[in-house]
């Protein structure tokens, strides 16, 4: 079978899954329908907003569905009119076993890890937040539980020290999009060879990626500075790391912090307290060291480099954060 004579169903929501997507639109093959999420409302007005994926969709005439619920028998009976030989899913939802096992071909996902490792919502920021050097992009066959299927094909990507989970993510979008297209080919081409990941080799334990939440995100001072950096960068631009910034009269800021750089030296300060002139440096107090916060935002204010912040917030020795 040819690429254009292959039918494929695709399904995804954020903007990581609109590159692979484009991808097999500007690469020929035969998408006959796209799965998003239904809109949402968003920002100060709760106007009903469109994802990412639905947008391409829209812009290229793409037959379009999002379900509400994934076994109404309407939508089912909408995705069997599509006659789908392959379904692929980015960054969607987990799909029921009548979804993923409807295309003759079946359905394989495209995951943001090195699995077995860090199965999840948030695999590229788990890898981040957790300092592992390298991670990357699978691709595997759908099956019951989530994220365990036979792996197709793996691609490993470095992870510098100084990258933060924004440039980790497009790394691994533009990467993965190729992979999805060398996917569909190897199938079509019958050459996969896919591996059940119980047979994988894995060094250490399973690293699990759970959904992050705002609880999730609110920084510990009294661990390592390494720990701290670590945290910020694997959720620098979004959802960001944020502590609470204390006045010495009690009142208290959510402070977000998007950028630190780190020093490892011997103190005797209590974890959280801070180090500043007032103008251009503001260093906070870990367990073995200082965190430096480069980059941050106060409520309702835009993000900004500390000593600009600084310019126009007046903070002291004699204020906290935790």
């Amino acid at each position: 079978m040819k690429k254009e004579d292959l039918r494929i169903v695709y399904m995804g929501t954020p903007e990581f899954a609109v590159e692979p997507l484009s991808c097999l639109i500007e690469g020929g093959y035969n998408v006959v329908g796209v799965i998003t999420m239904p809109d949402k409302p968003a920002g100060r007005g709760h106007k009903l907003q469109c994802s990412p994926v639905k947008q391409y969709a829209l812009k290229h005439n793409l037959p379009l569905l999002q379900p509400e619920r994934l076994k109404d028998e309407a939508f089912l009976e909408a995705l069997r009119t599509w006659k789908a030989d392959l379904q692929i899913v980015v960054a969607f939802r987990m799909l029921p076993e009548v979804v993923w096992n409807m295309p003759r071909l079946g359905t394989f996902n495209l995951h943001a890890s090195l699995l077995p490792q860090y199965r999840g919502a948030a695999p590229i920021n788990w890898a981040v937040i957790n300092g592992e050097t390298e991670t990357g992009i699978t691709t595997f066959f759908l099956k019951h539980e989530i994220d365990t299927g036979e792996v197709i094909q793996q691609v490993r990507v470095p992870i510098a020290e100084t990258d933060d989970v924004g440039m980790v993510h497009d790394k691994l979008m533009h990467l993965g999009a190729r992979l999805v297209t060398e996917t569909v080919d190897a199938i079509l081409d019958g050459t996969v060879k896919s591996i059940p990941q119980e047979d994988m080799a894995v060094q250490g334990e399973l690293r699990p990626a759970p959904k992050i939440f705002k609880e999730t995100c609110r920084i510990e001072w009294a661990q390592p500075v390494k720990r701290v950096y670590d945290f910020v960068r694997g959720l620098s631009p979004y959802p960001s790391a944020w502590t609470n910034l204390v006045s010495p009269q009690g009142e208290s800021f959510v402070l977000k912090i998007f950028e630190t750089e780190k020093t490892v030296v011997v103190h005797t300060l209590s974890p959280g307290t801070i180090q500043t002139d007032g103008k251009t440096y503001l260093h906070v107090a870990a367990s073995d060291g200082f965190v430096d916060i480069r980059s941050l935002q106060l409520p309702g204010k835009k993000r900004l480099k500390t000593d600009e912040l600084l310019r126009g917030f007046h903070i002291t020795d004699e204020w906290r954060v935790g």
